[in-house]
């Protein structure tokens, strides 16, 4: 029986990648993430507040 993937599974798989990451010492790989997440979430939020005004 197969399960569906919720919301918290997918955050620990996240969580393990970047465990992963950081044990392999993939410190520029993890940096370019989170800077790539950073920017998304900060056009998120100018799209959000263009479109209140």
């Amino acid at each position: 029986m197969m399960m569906n993937e919720g919301p918290d599974q997918y955050f620990d798989q996240q969580d393990m990648a970047v465990k992963l990451m950081l044990i392999e010492n993939n410190s520029d790989e993890l940096t370019d993430i989170l800077v790539e997440a950073l920017q998304d979430a900060l056009k998120l939020l100018d799209e959000e507040f263009s479109t209140v005004h």
